[in-house]
């Protein structure tokens, strides 16, 4: 069996800005800090929810270096360094080795895509350039791409690929996965409104955007599941279902940006194409944490 990065709930944290777009470093502080201090597993920077797209890569280097001195070997750090160009993406890798991470998420290429022989060459010449463990990003929804179960299959047999974070939103995919890789991946959901299916298939949690604001809650219907009481996990969960889809709202991630402003974050805006959520979208969001307690 493969090691474990975590198990439970990891925070795919935001990136606090300035109104000018530049990053906020004390508020991404807090931001971990208030994770870690409320039971986050694992603290993932630098992935779709922390913009990463945008980021410049000094920014991107810079991030990764604030999370893990910040984190300090509290929880582990897993680092976002896909790209759709390989060697990219291994030089990022390769970087976030040197800065401590404790493991990488990498995505699908995107855009140009590739073929499932391409999925396999491009993951396995990440995983031969580093020594830390790789979680495997699966959201074709983004990148027009999606890894296959039985390329699944082939990459968990490289040694340091361990996971696949699966955001396909396709539960029979997500069974397949489980049935054809067993203990040689571990499945982590991808999708916040996924999590109890997922780890009642064998899953051992969520990278999550709704722990950014509801932490606790996350890990607990996480370790629910992980102790066997689904039912329990199951009617905790239902009862941030309304909000957990509210966060999705908008395009990830602006809505749950929106919701850190009201709870005093300071997350500040996101940067260009993303822009600030519509005013129905707002009273959508408001309504939701206003009904969990979320919003005083």
């Amino acid at each position: 069996m493969k090691p474990i990065i975590f198990t439970g709930a990891a925070v795919a944290i935001a990136t606090p800005m300035y109104e000018d777009g530049t990053i906020n470093f004390d508020g991404l502080g807090r931001l971990i800090d208030f994770n870690i201090d409320n039971g986050t597993d694992a603290i993932v920077i630098c992935g779709t929810t922390g913009e990463s797209a945008t980021m410049t890569d000094e920014e991107h280097v810079e991030c990764i270096r604030f999370a893990v001195e910040k984190t300090a070997k509290r929880v582990p750090v897993i680092a976002g360094t896909g790209s759709n160009h390989t060697e990219y993406a291994v030089n990022l890798s390769k970087k976030a080795q040197e800065l401590g991470a404790d493991a990488l998420l990498c995505v699908t290429p995107y855009y140009n895509k590739t073929s499932q022989a391409g999925l396999v060459a491009h993951f396995t010449a990440i995983a031969n350039a580093v020594d830390l463990p790789i979680i495997l990003y699966n959201v074709p929804s983004r990148t027009g791409v999606n890894i296959t179960p039985e390329t699944c299959q082939k990459l968990s047999k490289v040694e340091n690929i361990v996971a696949v974070k699966e955001a396909s939103g396709n539960i029979s995919q997500v069974a397949k996965i489980a049935a054809l890789c067993g203990d040689d991946l571990t499945i982590y959901s991808g999708n916040d409104d996924q999590i109890v299916p997922i780890m009642a298939l064998g899953g051992k949690g969520v990278i999550s955007v709704l722990s950014n604001c509801m932490p606790f809650e996350t890990h607990e219907i996480c370790q629910l599941c992980l102790d066997g009481n689904f039912a329990e996990a199951n009617k905790k969960f239902l009862n941030v279902l309304e909000f957990a889809n509210a966060l999705f709202c908008d395009v990830n991630p602006i809505p749950v940006k929106e919701a850190l402003n009201l709870m005093g974050f300071k997350a500040g805006p996101c940067r260009m194409p993303l822009v600030e959520m519509n005013e129905n979208g707002k009273a959508t969001l408001k309504a939701a944490m206003e009904k969990i307690g979320l919003l005083k």
